[in-house]
Formats: C-alpha cells, structure tokens, sequence
C-alpha cells in the first residue's frame, strides 16, 4: 500500500495508506495501531479502493493533543473522509476501538456512508461481562487477550523487536506510550462512552464480524450489537481471537467483500 499525508480542516496532519480501485472503503485502525502488513485491506483492494488513515497520536504527526474526547474522534474521522476527496459515498470498516469510532461517526452523519463494518468493536458495556482493562496488562497477559494464538500475537505486536536494540526499544515503548495515551481517551478506564443511547440513529446496512474465541470483547456482545441494531447481519470466524482480521485475514476479506457485494 501507498503512503500519502492529507491534512484535514481542522489542519491535523494525517497519514492515509492507500491501494486498489473501485467502490471507496476507508478502514479505521485499533487501539494497536496499523501494521507493517494489513493482509484485510491488501486483500480488499483487489475490489476496492481502500484508505486507512492513522489517528491523531498513531503516526509521524504529533497531533494527539487535538483530540480529547469521543466526539473529537468522529468528527476528525469524518474530517478525514472530507480531505480525502472521495468521488463516492464510502464504505467505512473499523476494528475494535475504530469500530467504536466508526459505529459513532455513522450515528452522527447517517448519510455519509455507505455500508458499516464493524470487527469486533469496542462501545459497548455489559455488566455481566465486563471488559478487561487493557491498560493494566502486561504484554503478555495482552497478547492472551488479544490473540488465540499468544505466542504468534506477542512477535505481531512487537513487530519483530530486537530487545537488545536498546534505541529501538526506547522507540517502540515512546511510540507504544503515544498510541495507549490516544485511546485511553476514549477506553479508559471503561470502553463505555454511551454509544448505545445513540444506535438508534444508525441507519447503515452493518456487518458485524468476530472472532468465536476473542477473550477481550467476547462474542456475548456481538449478541447486544445486535439487539441494538436488529438488521445487522453477524459473520462469526472460527480459530479466531479479538485480532481476527490478523489470524483469519481470509475469512474476514470474504466475510466483508461478500457483504459489500464484490
């Protein structure tokens, strides 16, 4: 995927990756951040012309000051769909924490989206099943959250560290703190910014697609998406933890090009 830097109204700088052609789908990251490999996305764009910009704190631009709040996010969100200058009504696709941001930008703006995705989206609370915390974790109590795979999740969210590189080490802990500073915003201490009180507003044909095996954010919750937006559609993706779009990349490219009409 190419690189370009667009700069939205507001004049956050923001970095897009962009590739492929066809129907626009812009593609809204986690609270970990975009990978050096996206195989969902490199996949999409075979049918698709598929954007992922990064959040305000998760690229080269210093800008995570400008967002404090979940409103903040949406509307940069949209800020950024506007400065991409698209020539179609987009599809917007988020996972975990940028599902969360996704599912409120279409609350707020019904009719600037096309069809929603959501991967295993963060917004949601239930009492009996609360969400764990993971600001308190270790990498390694993370990665067994994150993945069903622990051992292949902790070389993913360490992208292949030298812990004896001791430059790259400090890089990766400033950048790893920049990036939980953003999303504690809106995650911490809870993942609950009453998302819920405004479903009711959400009109878009949606997808909702999960892991059977995420321990984060388990499938009990795609159960109250759901009740919340009775038309969604749900494709559950077995041998799969809360990263699913990294452990089952296929299954969730056909899941969504599917839904898409590709």
């Amino acid at each position: 995927m190419n690189e370009r830097t667009i700069e939205t109204r507001k004049g956050i700088g923001c970095t897009v990756r962009e590739a492929g052609s066809g129907p626009p789908l812009v593609f809204f990251h986690g609270a970990g951040g975009l990978q050096p490999e996206e195989p969902v996305l490199e996949g999409l764009a075979r049918e698709f012309r598929v954007f992922a910009p990064e959040w305000p704190g998760y690229g080269e631009q210093e800008s995570e000051e400008a967002i404090e709040d979940m409103l903040d996010f949406a509307l940069h969100g949209w800020d950024v769909v506007d400065a991409l200058g698209l020539d179609a009504t987009p599809h917007l696709v988020g996972h975990s924490m940028g599902g969360m941001i996704a599912a409120e930008m279409a609350c707020l703006n019904p009719g600037g989206l096309d069809r929603l995705v959501l991967v295993c989206p963060a917004g949601l609370w239930l009492d009996a099943h609360p969400i764990p915390d993971i600001f308190a974790m270790l990498p390694f109590e993370l990665a067994e959250a994150l993945f069903l795979d622990p051992q292949a999740g902790e070389k993913l969210l360490t992208q292949g560290l030298d812990f004896s590189d001791m430059a790259a080490l400090q890089d990766f802990l400033v950048g790893n703190a920049r990036r939980l500073g953003t999303a504690g915003k809106i995650l911490f201490p809870i993942p609950n910014r009453q998302l819920a009180k405004r479903l009711y507003r959400l009109s878009a044909e949606t997808l909702l697609v999960w892991g059977r095996q995420d321990r984060l954010i388990p499938p009990v919750y795609a159960e109250r998406w759901q009740e919340l937006l009775p038309a969604s559609q749900l494709a559950l993706v077995e041998a799969a933890g809360h990263m699913v779009p990294y452990e089952q990349p296929e299954a969730v490219r056909e899941a969504i090009a599917k839904f898409l009409g590709a």
